[in-house]
């Protein structure tokens, strides 16, 4: 096979401590590999090196002549004075594009939500990442570099890159290397691992999945002192091949080998313990959705309906996964469940001793203790039990979620976005909720936390509800799924395969692409299925961001009341901040009404 780029003896410190120490690697043509690590470890630095973005301190890069090389790191940004046509495919006349089967599938699988000519700037960061994804796959390169390719994207939009990259060139042409915490991404589109730690890299065949086997394999055979890191690997791949056999049915996955390191681990959870256990702590009801809808209203007197006549009777020790694109109403459906929002009909029924707890997407929450160390903090509570009868002591539980000893001297607010979320899940379970809801959990944590996480979820006695883009994390530690489709809630008795075909068919029936390239400006026009979708979400984005600012805006009102009022600069700087809060939430009304209009309704 062609050599396409490679690293010798390449050598990297920031000054903080060497990330990469004489690492020599390199790709060849049909290469499709996988970058893991813990995070901080080196996986992004060492996709720039090869990629020619980054210069190492010492060693040698190079670059096959004439390789074409298109890379999608974590910095990139899109010119946002273009529109997103261009920042897609630059100046190519439409025709040209149009006509290209490639750049249609791209944009259908990518973009379809957004006009040819919106410009990029007025786009969410969500949605100019996938701009700038599409940008990249439109290119006809021999290497591609995706550094997180699935943030930003659900579980179908991840299932179509996927499917996208492996029909992307002909068998042992091109190369592919991918940092991602996705996992099903990885044992989908990868066929080698590299995984970077302690300034070096280790090399192993296959995805995630074969990754899991050979470094348990790795461990025993090296008599590792690491044991409680080796069993919860050991139970990683004891799911892996109970629970997903087409994850691990590839011919390079060594079965036999698996089956012997997993004889003696038990399932991932023991169902009847946990449903005893909940049962126990919540008693038989614990929330019932009956017949409940949910609308809001709108400028012109109607009313835009989210959630219409949902049933859902959630049981003692459940674990649910729930799927649904951006704006279906997923968060409407927490909303009810956790009792923050009172439905516009029907009612919800919550058991006399449930008590919800919440793990949002919001890190602010840890604000408040910043200044406080991490062992510190924790010392406020109370051991909890496991559902197998254990307890479990606060700084124990830290231990179990990576923490060393050095962190847990370490000011909240010194830690990294993956430690913050660790400690936030933490502190959500010692409060001892017995229903607990995550909102995509898995934000800023790479595989070996990821796995530590599900672990722990495991032996935790509970009902568990889980809105989640990672596929991965939802099959782990979910046992049913159900997905949020045109304001109502079905069942998946496929599983989150049958989640896929369902929106792809819909996706089709809708036209797909065919939508794209229309005017942003259609006044009142009929809107497309997906263009509908798109207005909807950003509506709902608006109304969030206006909600917002009205409650930060009563903040600095209290601030006003009780502050010193000789304090002449001081009473300055919060009546600013109530006049950007004020300019802000006027030109997100007027968006408001231009975006109630496109709706018609």
């Amino acid at each position: 096979m062609a050599h396409l780029t490679g690293a010798q003896n390449v050598h990297l410190d920031f000054g903080t401590g060497t990330v990469l120490d004489s690492v020599t690697i390199g790709l060849e043509d049909g290469d499709r590999i996988g970058i893991v690590g813990a995070n901080g470890a080196g996986k992004s630095s060492l996709m720039a090196i090869l990629a020619g973005r980054l210069k190492p301190h010492s060693g040698h890069v190079t670059i096959t002549r004439g390789t074409r090389t298109g890379t999608l790191d974590q910095s990139d940004h899109v010119d946002e004075s273009l529109t997103v046509i261009q920042a897609i495919v630059g100046d190519a006349d439409t025709h040209e594009w149009a006509s290209d089967p490639r750049v249609r599938d791209i944009m259908s699988g990518l973009v379809p939500d957004l006009p040819a000519d919106a410009v990029v700037g007025t786009l969410s960061g969500g949605q100019q990442r996938r701009v700038a994804l599409a940008h990249v796959l439109v290119g006809d390169h021999d290497v591609v570099f995706l550094d997180e390719p699935t943030n930003h994207l659900d579980v179908d939009g991840v299932a179509w890159l996927a499917d996208h990259l492996n029909r992307r060139w002909a068998r042992g042409k091109g190369a592919l290397a991918v940092v991602t915490h996705d996992r099903w991404f990885l044992d989908a589109v990868t066929e080698r691992t590299w995984e970077v730690h302690d300034g070096t890299l280790d090399q192993y065949e296959g995805g995630y999945a074969a990754y899991v086997l050979q470094r348990v394999e790795r461990d025993r055979i090296a008599a590792a002192t690491e044991a409680k890191r080796q069993n919860l690997m050991r139970k990683e791949l004891a799911w892996l091949r109970r629970g997903a056999p087409a994850r691990t049915s590839k011919p390079k996955f060594r079965i036999d080998a698996a089956n012997a390191l997993i004889a003696d681990v038990p399932p991932v959870r023991d169902k009847v313990q946990l449903q005893r256990m909940a049962a126990a702590r919540l008693g038989k009801d614990v929330v019932e959705l009956i017949r409940c809808s949910v609308s809001y209203p709108l400028p012109d007197g109607g009313t835009r309906e989210v959630l219409r006549e949902v049933d859902w009777n959630i049981g003692p020790g459940e674990r649910t996964g729930i799927l649904g694109t951006n704006g279906a109403g997923k968060s409407t459906l927490l909303k009810l469940i956790t009792g923050a929002l009172e439905p516009t009909s029907g009612r919800v029924k919550t058991g006399q001793t449930v008590r919800v707890a919440t793990l949002s997407q919001q890190l602010a929450e840890l604000d408040d203790v910043a200044d406080e160390r991490v062992s510190g903090l924790v010392k406020r509570f109370q051991s909890i039990e496991l559902s197998d009868g254990s307890e479990m002591t606060p700084t124990q539980l830290l231990e179990r979620l990576g923490f060393t000893s050095a962190q847990l001297k370490t000011q909240v607010g010194r830690l990294s976005g993956g430690q913050r979320r660790r400690l936030q899940l933490l502190l959500v379970l010692l409060t001892e909720p017995n229903v607990l809801v995550l909102d995509e959990p898995t934000n800023d944590l790479d595989t070996d936390v990821l796995a530590a996480m599900e672990d722990l979820l495991d032996s935790w006695p509970g009902t568990l509800i889980v809105v989640s883009h990672d596929r991965y994390l939802l099959e782990r530690v979910t046992d049913q799924q159900y997905a949020v489709l045109d304001g109502g809630l079905r069942h998946l008795p496929g599983g989150i395969d049958e989640y896929v075909e369902i929106t792809r068919s819909l996706r089709t029936a809708e036209g797909g692409v065919g939508t794209f390239g229309t005017a942003a400006s259609t006044g009142t026009a009929a809107l497309g299925g997906a263009e509908r979708r798109a207005v909807e979400k950003e509506l709902a984005a608006v109304e969030r961001r206006i909600q917002k600012l009205g409650n930060e805006s009563a903040k600095v009102h209290d601030k006003m009341a009780v502050h010193d009022q000789s304090d002449f600069a001081g009473l300055a700087d919060l009546n600013q901040q109530l006049k950007a809060h004020a300019d802000e939430t006027a030109e997100l009304e007027e968006r408001w009404l231009e975006l109630s209009e496109q709706l018609g309704d």
